[in-house]
């Protein structure tokens, strides 16, 4: 069977890699390659940043106006593709087609239809002072290396492709080498409505020497990249010779509090979502779970018995919950935390294992949704990110208890309360040390509010003027006054 092949896309066309390397891909629900991407170098990423710094000038010149409607017309053609774009990301993270419609491909048109209208928003810094008057300008940095991950593919791309382009910068973005073939769709669209060359150009190819590349730059004043937090330290430390803004959207342990005055039915059913929609693979997932003590035999039968209700398997399928893992080594990762678990003294009380699929998909990299429950908060099952379809179990007794229990993490991204009292959730919400809150839902985003972490979970904010913030740098103008 011929494999699909995609190419560079630099300067406004398709580049063969420079070092005549590819690399296969593969479809994790059947663990065989079904493309081959360019196994990229440095010599590569230099083509695309010179392309880049040659486009800048003019792409940083034209009005709001005009790069807002380049931006509208990528969302309208995503939109016009999007079952192709949602079928081609099930083929390549393994997650379920429906799954990549509602979410990924649908959050994508909007980051880019936000972005084509925040960027006309004119936020102005005027200040009067006895004697003179002060203004902000904003401009933008110039070119942006961006580095995406594979969890949600093009969703996180055009979250950080957007607001760069929205803003006057030129870009050198590098997807995950394991979820490449949505970035090739948009360059594509790229193609379609004729954006002007070198302002967007994407070089696939492995963390190193691809990424290592944008990063080190002298030419890329600007990093913005979401992944695992071991990568982000050295991303970090990388960037500190040449002082680059940086932005580091990292790893995810994040708590679920549920109280027993809360709608139990409710904090079940959404989290059973939170703990396993895109099998795990979202660092905003649910992945430690506390409840209180008085209600936790009935929230484990009812939570227990709706994850063994979910459907693992043919990511085509509408009934699908979860699809496969990305690879065989994650897969494999997953499965050493599980019997991690087991000799540290956890329950399994459902999963643990991997489904057993028919063919074609015996073969795909699939891991059935796991409830452990009995370990001590010292356990690197509790401590460390999984990043799968793996949730653990705990009580307490007090708001008190909760909150430190929450807290007792490395990570600091996100949290979940579920409480009838509103006053009650609220407090709590001010003393978790996280970047995101949600009080009695999980995943509602409003696009205009800041998104990032704490401690391990990242540094940094995106999101409305916080993107704008970080895609500009800001010259104080001060005038003397006669």
């Amino acid at each position: 069977m011929s494999l699909q092949r995609i190419q560079n896309f630099i300067d406004g066309r398709w580049e063969a890699p420079l070092t005549g390397a590819y690399l296969r891909n593969l479809n994790p629900a059947l663990g065989v390659a079904f493309s081959e991407i360019p196994n990229s170098g440095v010599e590569d990423v230099e083509l695309a940043v010179r392309s880049a710094h040659q486009a800048f000038p003019a792409w940083s010149k034209l009005t709001p106006e005009i790069r807002s409607q380049y931006l509208n017309q990528m969302a309208h053609q995503i939109e016009n593709r999007a079952d192709e774009f949602a079928k081609m990301e099930s083929l390549d993270q393994g997650k379920p087609v429906r799954l990549a419609r509602n979410m990924d491909i649908d959050r994508s048109i909007r980051n880019f239809r936000f972005f084509a209208e925040e960027v006309l928003i004119e936020h102005k810094e005027h200040y009067q002072d006895s004697g003179f008057h002060s203004y902000v300008k904003r401009k933008p940095v110039g070119v942006a290396g961006l580095i995406s991950p594979w969890n949600l593919p093009l969703y996180l791309l055009s979250w950080k492709i957007a607001p760069a382009l929205a803003y006057g910068n030129t870009v050198v973005c590098k997807p995950s080498e394991f979820t490449s073939m949505t970035a090739a769709l948009l360059a594509e669209v790229c193609l379609q409505i004729g954006l002007p060359v070198g302002v967007l150009n994407i070089v696939f190819g492995l963390g190193s020497p691809v990424g290592e590349a944008i990063v080190r730059h002298p030419k890329v004043p600007l990093i913005s990249f979401t992944g695992g937090t071991e990568t982000g330290r050295k991303i970090y430390r990388d960037s500190a010779e040449n002082f680059k803004k940086i932005s580091l959207e990292l790893g995810g342990k994040n708590p679920n509090l549920i109280f027993a005055d809360c709608d139990l039915e409710k904090a079940i059913s959404a989290t059973v979502r939170s703990s396993f929609l895109n099998q795990g693979e979202i660092c905003l997932c649910g992945s430690r779970i506390y409840v209180e003590k008085s209600v936790l035999p009935q929230f484990l039968e009812k939570f227990v018995e709706a994850t063994k209700n979910l459907k693992v398997g043919d990511p085509s399928q509408p009934e699908t919950f979860m699809g496969a893992l990305i690879s065989e080594a994650h897969l494999k990762k997953v499965e050493n935390y599980v019997q991690m678990a087991r000799q540290e003294g956890g329950k399994i009380l459902v999963g643990g294992d991997r489904p057993q699929l028919k063919s074609p998909f015996h073969q795909g990299f699939f891991f059935n949704p796991t409830v452990i429950l009995g370990l001590p908060e010292s356990s690197r099952c509790v401590q460390e990110e999984i990043f799968g379809p793996v949730v653990t179990v705990a009580s307490f007794e007090t708001a008190e208890q909760a909150l430190e229990l929450a807290n007792g993490v490395e990570y600091g991204l996100s949290a979940t309360i579920w409480s009838g009292d509103p006053r009650k959730a609220e407090k709590i919400a001010e003393h978790l040390n996280c970047g995101t809150v949600w009080i009695n839902d999980w995943l509602l985003r409003d696009l205009r509010v800041p998104f990032g972490g704490m401690k391990k979970s990242g540094l940094g904010r995106e999101g409305g003027r916080y993107s704008a913030e970080f895609f500009t740098e800001a010259t104080t103008v001060v005038v003397k006054e006669n």
